[in-house]
């Protein structure tokens, strides 16, 4: 539980710095009086954490689970989306979900820059003559985040838990003198006051308050995206135990705040807290809001690998910061392009007020295609159609709701979470194309295994001493790098291994069903009597959580008795090195062809993906015109 508030809660637990004053200040621009838009906002978002995060999210979604695994990329595996073939439901399905996985970095560039930037605006309340720097000191704090990631955070991540402890404890004795001072905020208890204000308020005026107000849910999707890291049971126990109290019971006391003082919508999450807590306020305020970015990233970083793994995305430098910790990864690339994307929203927008537009649209449409794919799931576990539509329908008309008030938003900062996301998106699916239409010119250029043997038995090679293990992506046919080498060289190692690796749509997969070992063909030993031990197919399967690591694989099928030892003896890899060539055939767009050629060229090496020793891999290099 404890664990469970520092990762999965620091996003909705900062929420309070920024929601609650947008709603009410999107209520007063149409009109509305201060005290009306207060009870009415504190309902609204209320009964939004009840039915969008306890509801839908902690009771529903949380039990869509991959193995244990949640996130959006683990219920396209658990649907079998990865197989799609063109034209295909599936194939729809699948665009949907890696729209929404692209979502996930829209927001993973705005969450941060929206937090620190909320927390360090309460300086200007004590100190106007600050207020220059707000944003200086917050592309500070940004810069230094970013900068120690490559450090790895499981020391620091102890104290995340703590940290967050103090912080909900904070947000209810910041809350409960103001409650009792206007105890009519607890009128907002009834959800009529929500539907009864935005009935009256205008549809504007409405749909504006719905977006700001769907801020204080934003970062329940975490509950989802960790599930893998603390289980449902404690993520469950944290939420309905500590964080959901005490963010009604500060929303409250925000809300009473303004009864008493309309005066205070300028900041009314500072001005809960007596003068002389304001600084100290300022202090944890910015480390909850370290934490929550920290949070945010990390979960980038996770999905990047899913994503990755499932053949979604290139293949990137994955750094594991953390021996003990799987969890614990480090994507340089990823870093600095979600750094570049954070500062520039800090520099852009400039206030947590202008950034509050930006906010909102890419989550609720995640939200969206969460519950859409919650459905599906459903029904293909059996539970009855009617129940699941009803339940789910009812949600989706909800999500549906909230991203039509954040559409508002779109040209007032909305569209730039929508344009990272849209981008991400993008090279998703042409890297999913290109590689499609690069295995089908790679499978016209494989020799089959009975032509490749035959060949061996009429003209023999040089036999080397040791082992050669080949790299392929198919499990039939002859890898190239292999027909290449006995083509050009005239000689073949005295034991052959053809390795596949695949990455299966579960998160993990036990060591002890690591490895599957056949022999190539049954008569290879009579058609070239020196090699007696014979030319095996090695097919190592990872789940998506996991890194694939061949040596690893390989010690598996020893240990397991499918190997001799002798065979990871004076070991050779061979590794193809293929450089796309585009050209005007069919299948992509000839720019497509190049961003994918691009993309290929600038993936990180099979070898060091793979964990291969560096001294013991030879590249063997091939154009492939695609």
């Amino acid at each position: 539980m404890i664990g469970a508030l520092g990762v999965v809660y620091g996003d909705i637990g900062t929420s309070p710095l920024y929601a609650f004053k947008e709603a009410v200040k999107a209520a007063t621009a149409g009109g509305a009086a201060v005290p009306a838009a207060a009870l009415g906002a504190v309902s609204l978002i209320l009964w939004s954490l009840i039915l969008i995060v306890s509801l839908k999210y902690a009771v529903l979604i949380l039990r869509a689970d991959n193995r244990g695994e949640g996130g959006i990329v683990a219920m396209l595996a658990l649907l079998g989306a990865r197989q799609a073939q063109p034209g295909t439901w599936k194939a729809v399905l699948l665009v949907v979900g890696l729209v929404g996985a692209a979502l996930l970095y829209g927001d993973g560039a705005i969450t941060p820059a929206i937090s620190v930037l909320s927390a360090i605006e309460g300086l200007k309340i004590d100190a106007p003559v600050l207020t220059p720097f707000v944003v200086p000191i917050t592309l500070v704090i940004l810069v230094a985040l970013f900068a120690v990631q490559h450090k790895g955070v499981a020391a620091i991540g102890r104290v995340f838990g703590p940290v967050m402890l103090v912080w909900f404890t904070v947000l209810v004795l910041l809350a409960i003198p103001s409650i009792l001072r206007a105890p009519e905020i607890l009128g907002a208890v009834n959800p009529w006051r929500a539907v009864d204000f935005l009935a009256h308020a205008g549809w504007h005026v409405s749909f504006m308050m719905l977006g700001a107000a769907f801020l204080a849910v934003t970062g329940g999707e975490a509950m989802y995206a960790d599930l893998g890291h603390f289980g449902a049971p404690a993520i469950r126990a944290a939420w309905f135990g500590l964080v959901l109290p005490a963010l009604l019971i500060h929303y409250c006391g925000q809300g009473a705040l303004l009864l008493a003082d309309p005066g205070a919508i300028e900041n009314p999450f500072y001005l809960l807290a007596p003068d002389w807590a304001h600084y100290p306020l300022v202090a944890l305020a910015t480390m909850a809001t370290v934490i929550a970015s920290q949070a945010v990233i990390s979960g980038v970083y996770s999905l990047t690998q899913q994503s990755i793994q499932l053949g979604f995305m290139p293949m990137m430098r994955v750094v594991h910061t953390d021996q003990d910790e799987r969890g614990q990864i480090y994507v340089p690339a990823v870093n600095w392009l979600l750094a570049i994307g954070t500062l520039t929203a800090v520099v852009v927008f400039g206030s947590s007020d202008a950034l509050a537009g930006a906010y909102g649209i890419a989550v609720s449409a995640l939200m969206g295609i969460t519950t859409l794919l919650a459905a599906l799931i459903a029904l293909r576990w059996g539970y009855n159609p009617i129940l699941v539509v009803a339940v789910n329908g009812f949600f989706l008309a909800i999500d549906a709701l909230f991203f039509a008030a954040n559409s508002v938003k779109l040209f007032e900062g909305g569209w730039f979470p929508l344009v990272l996301a849209a981008a991400v998106a993008f090279l998703m699916l042409t890297w999913m194309k290109g590689n499609h239409v690069l295995e089908a010119v790679r499978e016209t250029m494989r020799q089959p295994e009975a032509t490749f043997l035959a060949r061996l038995a009429s003209h023999p090679p040089v036999t080397l001493p040791g082992t050669a293990a080949f790299l392929t992506a198919a499990t039939e046919g002859i890898p190239m790098a292999l027909g290449r080498l006995v083509e050009r060289s005239r000689c073949l190692h005295e034991r052959i291994l053809l390795i596949t690796v695949i990455y299966e749509e579960a998160p993990m997969i036990p060591a002890e069903q690591r490895a599957q070992v056949t022999l190539v063909a049954q008569g290879i030993r009579k058609a070239i009597s020196q090699y007696t031990p014979g030319m095996e197919r090695v097919v190592l399967r990872y789940g998506f959580m996991q890194t694939a690591s061949i040596p690893e694989g390989l010690q598996c099928a020893v240990r397991s008795g499918l190997l001799p030892p002798e065979y990871l003896e004076d070991l050779t890899f061979f590794v193809g090195h293929e450089v796309v060539i585009p050209s005007a055939k069919p299948g992509m767009a000839l720019w497509r062809q190049g961003l994918f050629a691009f993309l290929k060229r600038n993936a990180e090496r099979t070898g060091a993906h793979f964990c291969l020793p560096t001294r013991q891999i030879v590249e063997v290099g091939t154009e492939i015109e695609i």
